[in-house]
């Protein structure tokens, strides 16, 4: 993020704007991206898997499989799909993988996250099974993913897309009650917040445009977005949302 978007949200949250983020990314990752952001704000990661505080890095809000997951996942081994698993192994967070089973697009993703802490390498796919369980990523072709999405997207919270950037194919499953809209909603009320304006770029923000009083989508999302948006703004590489936030909030 540019230090001018940084500026903006900071400055702004400091005058009492509510503010939060949602990402697919998780806490470690997406801070590499918002280092800039120092304002005490909670923050949606995974999805909505988690709410966390910015500052202390707290857990606010939390969400993981049960034990049918192990059905879930011995299907998707049986159909040749070896996914990386995230879960909390003795206390700690962790994405565990084989590194044998990995897809391409699943080497090219593991070497943007070289050197992560969180980094679990398994022998065994059972090993997957590992710990409390709260995402799983699958990275592969179409004809593997297409028919399992369409198998658990009533039992569980599911997207599939060709991912915007990569262009990699991707199935990432969560519990059922996990979303962005969720955890949006749970802070609209928790903060008492009488309207709600989102912005976003793929298609996994869909949810969130719909729950919305106003939603913007930057110029470089995904088109289906930019279809329900309420209009279409600048790209993230125009700093869109900041020059959108610096326009239109308007605080004493």
């Amino acid at each position: 993020m540019s230090e001018y978007t940084n500026e903006v949200i900071n400055r702004l949250t400091e005058k009492g704007m509510i503010f939060s983020y949602a990402t697919a990314r998780s806490l470690i990752t997406a801070k590499k991206v918002t280092s800039g952001i120092h304002a005490k704000i909670p923050l949606i990661v995974y999805n909505g898997a988690f709410v966390m505080d910015n500052l202390t890095e707290d857990i606010l809000l939390e969400n993981y499989f049960d034990d049918q997951i192990d059905l879930v996942l011995d299907d998707l081994f049986a159909n040749h799909v070896y996914p990386i698993v995230y879960s909390y192994i003795d206390g700690k967070e962790k994405f565990s993988f084989v590194p044998e089973f990995c897809t391409d697009g699943m080497i090219k993703f593991l070497k943007s996250r070289e050197g992560d802490s969180r980094t679990n390498v398994v022998k065994a796919i059972n090993d997957l099974k590992s710990g409390k369980i709260f995402y799983i990523t699958c990275i592969d072709e179409a004809q593997k993913l297409e028919p399992l999405y369409g198998k658990y997207r009533d039992s569980y919270y599911c997207l599939y897309q060709k991912e915007l950037y990569t262009k990699e194919q991707w199935l990432e499953i969560m519990p059922l009650h996990v979303s962005k809209a969720r955890a949006i909603q749970r802070l609209r009320s928790l903060l008492k917040c009488d309207k709600l304006v989102v912005f976003g770029d793929g298609k996994n923000d869909m949810d969130m445009f719909e729950l919305a009083d106003e939603s913007y989508a930057v110029q470089n999302a995904h088109e289906d977005l930019k279809k329900i948006a309420t209009a279409v703004i600048p790209s993230n590489d125009e700093d869109g949302v900041a020059k959108w936030l610096e326009r239109n909030v308007a605080l004493g």
